[in-house]
Order: structure tokens, then sequence, then C-alpha cells
């Protein structure tokens, strides 16, 4: 009989899995790359080219470790806020500050209320730390504020998540709505604002910035309309307090050093970032006109993306997925009931949604005849 370390119990009862599946493990079991990558919410518009020649100017430098305190950017980010550094935290992407975030106020068995369906990757780190999810089903296709709240009262939660602009639907609360909805919430549970999406999201979604409330913290990446998904830097931002407790938990060497120049370079160019904005619009109108063109039902968005129902039938929209991806189109969809119905297209490069547009009819067909 061998003896060996043993993993804690929560870890031990844990699958061995991911939130999502990446398109180069994909790509990898294909064997064979994806013609048109929209499926991961990135943007395939890129940085700014003032942070690729920044990037590459700092090339050199990466011999060096990060600086720890992440002070350029935190300043940089502080000017952009209006508010001090230190009520911001900048962590890796948003995912990063998630786990830490739940790690500070999750313990084990703690109930923690999110939407049944919105982003997996908060549920990942919830169940990490042996914490009890409570999920609350989407109604008409937006997170359910109400619902959210009747069930953080009976369940007494410590943290509530809510997305807005959410994935995955592309839905967004007005920001009157959301501050009725922190203002509703008792004093003892942490709201967990998440606004990934929300340099694409109508002005009218995000409320002002607002750092006096000690149970909201909320954050935001450079990972979608700044288009640096792949360097992983996000940022929180809140009362001063709160913010002081993720210097006791977070990575202090996390965000690269590359990272911290890149995010920099990209809130100073904001001209760009209108620009790209402005293309992820017109980007989102093509979708739904493709998906119109087919018989199919775009839904309204605020995000990078666009939810396509599929007519309710959640067989159906698994088969068109599948069948556009044996035709080299990534894209990805909702996997909770209801919202199973639709498929998720991120906007792409003009020749991405001209393959879309192109083998779109035909997954449709196949799925039909399946």
């Amino acid at each position: 009989m061998t003896t060996k370390p043993l993993l804690t119990p929560v870890i031990r009862a844990l699958p061995v899995t991911v939130p999502f599946v990446g398109p180069e493990a994909q790509e990898r079991e294909r064997g064979k790359p994806f013609r048109a990558r929209i499926g991961a919410n990135e943007s395939g518009f890129g940085p700014s080219p003032r942070v690729v020649a920044r990037m590459i100017e700092a090339a050199p430098e990466m011999w060096k470790y990060c600086d720890p305190d992440n002070f350029d950017l935190k300043a940089a980010l502080a000017r952009h806020l209006g508010i001090g550094a230190e009520n911001v935290v900048v962590g890796e992407g948003i995912d990063g500050l998630l786990n830490l975030v739940v790690r500070m106020y999750a313990t084990e068995g703690s109930p923690v209320v999110t939407s049944l369906g919105a982003y997996p990757t908060f549920n990942f780190h919830v169940a990490s730390v042996g914490a009890r999810l409570v999920p609350v089903p989407f109604r008409d296709d937006k997170e359910d504020l109400g619902g959210l709240l009747e069930a953080v009262k009976r369940e007494n939660t410590p943290i509530v998540y809510l997305s807005n602009p959410d994935n995955p639907m592309g839905s967004w609360w007005e920001a009157d709505e959301v501050l009725r909805f922190a203002e509703a919430l008792p004093e003892t549970t942490m709201l967990v604002l998440d606004e990934a999406y929300g340099e694409t999201a109508p002005a009218s979604a995000l409320p002002p910035v607002d750092i006096s409330r000690p149970n909201v913290v909320r954050m935001r990446t450079f990972s979608k309309a700044y288009g640096l998904a792949g360097i992983r830097c996000g940022y929180a931002f809140g009362d001063a307090e709160v913010i002081a407790s993720f210097e006791k938990v977070r990575n202090h060497y996390g965000v690269s050093r590359m990272a911290q120049i890149a995010g920099e370079a990209a809130l100073a160019d904001q001209a760009y970032l209108t620009e790209v904005v402005a293309k992820v619009a017109a980007g989102r109108e093509r979708i739904a006109a493709i998906a119109r063109d087919n018989g199919l039902n775009p839904l309204p968005s605020g995000t990078n993306f666009v939810a396509i129902d599929c007519g309710g039938n959640a067989g159906f929209a698994l088969s068109i997925m599948r069948n556009l991806l044996a035709r080299d189109v990534f894209i990805r969809k909702p996997m909770a009931p209801v919202l199973d119905r639709c498929i998720r297209v991120s906007v792409g490069l003009d020749h991405e949604l001209d393959i879309f547009a192109e083998e779109l009819p035909g997954a449709i067909a196949a799925a039909r005849g399946g």
C-alpha cells in the first residue's frame, strides 16, 4: 500500500474540469485551425497600434520582474476613474479578481448567489472554496434582479454576483435599476458587479463611479474592448478598506510587467477605444442581420457578441453550433435551461463574419436534417 499527500476534502471532491474548452484545445483535437474565431468574445480588432508599439519597445525589459505594487497602472486607472489609487486593485483579469473576492468573503458551506447560466468561471471559484452556489434563473433573458435579491435575503449570503451587461445573453439593466438593487441589499452582502463589457454597453447602463458603498466592488478588464485578452489584466475598484483586503491575498507578482505596460498604454488611447466600440456596434448589427436572413432571432446586446434565438429548441441550437464547428467556425452557446435555445456569436473581423454568413445556412440545413 502506497501513501501520498492528501488533498483537502474540498479539492478531492471536485471534478477535474475547466469552465471552458478553449478553441486551441478544439483545434488540436480537430487537427486543423478554425477559419473564423468568433466564440470567445475576444476583440479581433486587437489593441491600439500605440499599445503594440509600446509593448515592442518594452520587450527587452522583460528580464525584470514586474512592479508588485502595479504603481503606474493603478495611478493611471485612478486618474481615469476620478478616484484615489487606494480605491483600485489590479489583477490577472476579472477571473483572477473573482477568485480573490470569493476567498475573501466565502467559506466552506457559505451560500453564494448568482444567476443560473451566468459566467461559469465565478462558479468555479465558488466550488474551489467549498461554498454552496445558489443559482437564480434568468427572467426574460436578463439576470433577475428581484429573484437575486430574494435569494440574498433568504440565504443570508455573503456574496451576490451580477454581470451588467451579462454573459451569455448580452442583456443589461439600466444604471438606476442596478443602483436600486445595490441599495436594497443587506449591508453584510458584498455585491460583485462584473462590468467586463462596460465599454461596449449603453452609457445609461453604467452607474456613476461611487466608492462610498463598502458592500459593492466593481470589476473591469482590458480583455474585451481594449483588445488585450491574452495579457490577462483587469481591475476592481471600490471602498478603500475593501480594496486593502485584496492586498492581503492577491498574487503580488501575478500581473506581468508587459501586462502593466500594455494596460497603461491602452488606457491612454481612448480615441482608439472609441473606434473599436463603433466597430463592435457595427459588427453586432451585421451578426443580427445574418441571423434574421436565416430565420433566426438575434437578441439585443450591449456586449461584443450577439445571442441568437434558434427557435426555442435547445437541441436544434446545439446542432447548429456543432455544424458550424464542423465548418471551421468557432462559436459557443449557453447551456443553462431556457438560455440553451440560443447560440452565441462574437463580433469578428469582416472576413470572419463573411465566413459565418456563408456557412450558417448549411449548418441550419444540416441541423434540420439531423
